[in-house]
């Protein structure tokens, strides 16, 4: 049965070859693959909305909190048990596995990741983990569009388009806005692309948003949110500065406490113990504010019609909704208090993302700047101001700001709202960049040198591996050795340096042929001259960890044309001026080609 499957396959990719040319195959691939992933997406999504709906049901909520303290350690319980025992492997959250496959293993993404993702994070935030769907969800495009794209034998740039064309898909069929989806990808996955390329990233972003009409027969966010059209004046402007800079400095402590708890969590090594007190810290917050639980696109259509009532809802200071007090505090507690829940959730155990927190703490930005207005008689229009916080948000922590312009104008269908938008994002954006340099997806991949940035030279750079590149047929010879076993070597070396080392393989320095061509014929000298007064320490090595970005820095540098690499101080090999730049023209060619 494999022999026969394998024939057909062999006879679909040479008919595949001889009639359909790449351009037209990539282009109805893509509309393949914006198909399968929008499915992907509202499945995912309809299956963190059953959990819920089922524990909202079948609890006695009403009757207090307490549950909460529950749920959501059972849910990343089950997402623990799920990717241990049934995917057997490690499930990571969200936006940074997908950049790091793309930078470091050249695209290529699990097969379980087309499953896995979805299952562990709708455990996780039908529970109530605070986190997102939309990070997984991006997750499962990326592995379809890889595995499709390996499945039909695609180069490394069409995997990388594929890979592109899955992520498009599914943020297409979450918000139902395939420009947001489509500048997504370019922007913050920082996929480098000829213009010919967007057509298949239209294509994908497209056909995964007809999918999701045709599957839900409504928006599936804002789907009970009907949008008025929304004015402002000139006078307003000043005001909408005032707010870019706030949300900038808040995204800033977004990204700094989700940092600062991961960090936290990484200390404790024993995933148990991560469980326990991750699930405890959120039952916790949980309980004092349910409008943390979950995703909160419930709360942030009711911000978005100037209702906070989800402030009070089952709480402790349901008797206290009519102090204007109690709500200010309420809106400052839940927006700061909604970065530290989604990221004990993530500590605990949890999958998910960070989009839907942000786009949260956007919303509740948004509420509390126009509540404040309103109180000192400021007329300002709530919703405006809600979103134009999500737009803040959105550029903020993903260092996005044509995402957050975009996203917000096609969900609220607010065009006439791109003046305010686009000045909230730039100031937003400014702020931020006075403080951090990484988003919170990036800033890992940054720190370790393994992320694919628009920058051509900087993205060969990440793709090459020094590893890769490293030449073993240099000939070394003992420390302890004389001339004449040096010349010994010589006559079966093709190589012009010599590495000498000891017994255990520590490099002691080197011998180029130049150094010894007015002896090395002198046979007198053959017993009387030993190693150790030849050789000399090369100033520049590397070693197998270092990043080839500082290994071109310093071959640039310098005139040298081969450098010893070294394994803590053990010699390994070396590295030529050659290899790397011929790998480098090699691998710059996915990057050049139309």
């Amino acid at each position: 049965m494999k022999v026969n499957s394998h024939k057909f396959l062999v006879r679909f990719y040479k008919w595949r070859l001889d009639a359909i040319t790449d351009k037209h195959f990539i282009y109805m691939v893509s509309v393949i693959t914006g198909l399968i992933v929008g499915v992907a997406a509202v499945a995912l999504k309809n299956l963190a909305h059953i959990i819920s709906y089922g524990l909202h049901v079948w609890s006695p909520f009403g009757e207090g909190n307490y549950f909460y303290f529950l749920f959501p350690l059972v849910g990343i319980l089950l997402a623990l048990l799920f990717t241990k025992y049934i995917v057997k492997r490690n499930v990571k959250h969200g936006v940074p596995q997908v950049l790091y496959s793309m930078s470091m293993k050249r695209g290529e993404i699990a097969p379980h990741n087309m499953y896995s993702s979805i299952v562990a994070s709708a455990l996780t935030v039908g529970f109530g983990g605070s986190v997102g769907l939309e990070g997984p969800s991006i997750v499962s495009g990326a592995a379809y569009g890889s595995n499709i794209a390996r499945f039909f034998r695609f180069n490394h740039r069409q995997v990388m388009l594929l890979i592109g064309c899955g992520v498009a898909g599914v943020m297409a069929a979450i918000f139902n806005a395939p420009i947001a989806a489509v500048i997504f990808v370019l922007e913050v996955m920082m996929l480098n692309l000829s213009m010919a390329s967007i057509v298949p990233l239209l294509l994908a972003a497209s056909s995964a948003t007809l999918m999701s009409y045709f599957l839900m027969e409504q928006d599936v966010l804002f789907y009970s949110v009907v949008f008025q059209k929304i004015s402002y004046d000139l006078i307003d402007i000043p005001s909408f500065l005032i707010f870019g800079v706030i949300v900038g400095l808040i995204s800033v402590y977004f990204k700094r406490m989700y940092v600062y708890i991961e960090g936290l969590f990484e200390k404790i090594k024993e995933p148990r113990k991560r469980l326990y007190i991750g699930g405890a810290l959120l039952g916790l917050c949980l309980f004092f504010f349910p409008s943390l639980y979950g995703e909160g696109y419930n709360e942030i259509n009711m911000s978005v019609r100037g209702d906070y009532s989800f402030l009070f809802t089952d709480t402790v200071f349901s008797s206290l909704s009519q102090n204007i007090f109690v709500v200010v505090f309420l809106l400052i507690a839940v927006i700061f208090i909604k970065v530290i829940a989604t990221s004990v959730t993530f500590g605990a155990g949890g999958v998910g993302g960070i989009f839907a927190p942000a786009l949260f703490m956007g919303a509740n930005i948004g509420m509390l700047f126009a509540v404040l207005f309103l109180n000192f008689d400021i007329h300002v229009s709530i919703s405006l101001f809600v979103l134009l916080g999500m737009c803040g948000m959105i550029t903020g922590t993903l260092h996005a700001p044509l995402t957050g312009i975009f996203l917000i104008a096609e969900l609220s269908g607010g065009y006439n709202l791109f003046v305010p938008l686009m000045l909230v994002s730039a100031i937003t954006f400014a702020t931020v960049r006075v403080f951090e340099s990484s988003s919170v997806y990036t800033h890992i991949l940054i720190k370790r040198k393994q992320l694919l940035t628009h920058n051509n030279d900087k993205s060969v750079l990440t793709l090459l591996n020094i590893k890769k590149l490293i030449e073993t047929d240099f000939v070394p010879i003992n420390v302890n050795a004389s001339l004449g076993g040096l010349v010994n070597f010589i006559k079966i070396s093709r190589r012009n340096i010599f590495p000498v080392v000891d017994d255990d393989g520590v490099l002691h320095g080197i011998i180029k042929l130049d150094d010894i061509r007015d002896i090395m014929f002198d046979v007198k000298k053959y017993n009387k001259v030993d190693v150790r007064t030849l050789m000399h320490m090369p100033k520049y090595f590397f070693s197998p960890e270092d990043h080839m970005d500082d290994v071109v820095k310093t071959i640039q540098k310098t005139r040298h044309y081969n450098f010893p690499v070294l394994n803590n101080g053990k010699y390994v090999g070396f590295i030529s001026r050659a290899t790397v730049f011929s790998e480098y023209r090699k691998i710059s060619a996915y990057f050049s080609e139309e």
